[in-house]
């Protein structure tokens, strides 16, 4: 038992983020503080919020691209509500920001499941559909400060116990989602369908449909980053998160999530973008260019797809020793 704990992706990254901090504080004491930690969790809440939609999606033996691209455009869409109805409670603007993202999830969900698409296929397609949309609706302008109502603005900046609206919402997904991928037949669903197909199909489980009910709570949650994103940084424009889906990837496969289904945790989502949320506050701190911040997420990616590959290979000798025992 405490051999498994230790050798788990988990404690690993756990291991890795405190050994990352102590080189950081090694040479900047301060940004171990708990005001600038709080502050880093609350920069790294909207990947943490993707992540865990892209882990369950992963986990189903598909990809989400669009991510970053739903967030956009649902961003753009309730800043240009907010600026037409400035007056519109904040609970409003978050069932509109959750319903727009939960329908671009399903609209992925649909085309993979009904159709039989490569998922990789549909989330290019959508993605840029979804950056173009946004275009169209905003005649490429952007929502700027000014134009966006203080409360709309003040929502996930507010803070309660140290900790901004942002970074508890950040939290109790965490929570939520741990539960649900643990303690529901659903969440069991979305393991089975990802770890063995025609296992699942011969068990009653509706491989495609569990595919569209993954792609629909990444959209939500999508959505849901949508508003937040653009509140907090009180800017909405075609490009905002250009790219983000990278970090959304390597965050779970960093967390130990396997690209072949079926092999994931909420906790090593949030792990693996935890990991890359300090990586990305440190980078300014100890000067070195942002641009880097691409090269060692695509690096990230590659070292933990070569871990996941060796641990499965050595669990497939495993098995096979267990199989000549046997025999």
């Amino acid at each position: 038992m405490l051999k498994r704990l230790i050798t788990s992706r988990e404690a690993l990254l756990v291991g890795a983020i405190v050994l990352l901090l102590a080189l950081i504080s090694s040479r900047f004491p301060g940004f171990i503080t708990p005001p600038n930690l709080a502050n880093v969790f609350n920069d790294t809440s909207p990947l943490i919020l993707l992540a865990i939609g892209q882990m369950i999606v992963i986990l189903t033996k598909c990809i989400d691209l669009s991510v970053a691209a739903n967030l956009a455009l649902t961003g753009m869409v309730v800043s240009m509500v907010n600026v037409a109805a400035p007056g519109l409670p904040i609970i409003v603007i978050l069932v509109v920001a959750i319903g727009l993202g939960t329908l671009l999830g399903m609209i992925n969900g649909v085309l993979v499941w009904k159709l039989a698409i490569p998922p990789i296929v549909v989330t290019l397609g959508t993605m840029t559909i979804f950056r173009g949309i946004i275009f169209v609706i905003s005649d490429g302008k952007w929502v700027n400060s000014h134009e966006m109502s203080p409360a709309f603005k003040a929502f996930p900046r507010t803070e309660l116990l140290g900790l901004p609206v942002l970074g508890w919402i950040a939290i109790l997904a965490v929570i939520v989602f741990t539960i649900v991928m643990t303690r529901t037949t659903l969440g069991r669903a979305f393991y089975a369908a990802g770890g063995n197909p025609h296992a699942a199909t011969y068990a009653g489980i509706n491989v495609g449909k569990t595919q569209f009910w993954a792609f629909t709570i990444s959209g939500a949650l999508a959505g849901l980053t949508g508003y937040l994103w653009v509140s907090r940084f009180a800017v909405s424009y075609v490009d905002i998160a250009g790219g983000f889906e990278l970090d959304v990837v390597a965050a779970c496969v960093i967390g130990g999530v396997s690209i072949m289904g079926g092999v994931g945790t909420v906790a090593g989502a949030l792990l693996g973008a935890l990991f890359l949320g300090i990586i990305k506050n440190a980078l300014p701190v100890v000067d070195i260019s942002p641009f880097w911040q691409l090269a060692i997420s695509g690096g990230a990616i590659i070292v933990a797809v070569a871990l996941n590959a060796q641990a499965n290979r050595e669990k497939g000798r495993i098995i096979l020793k267990r199989a000549e025992q046997a025999s």
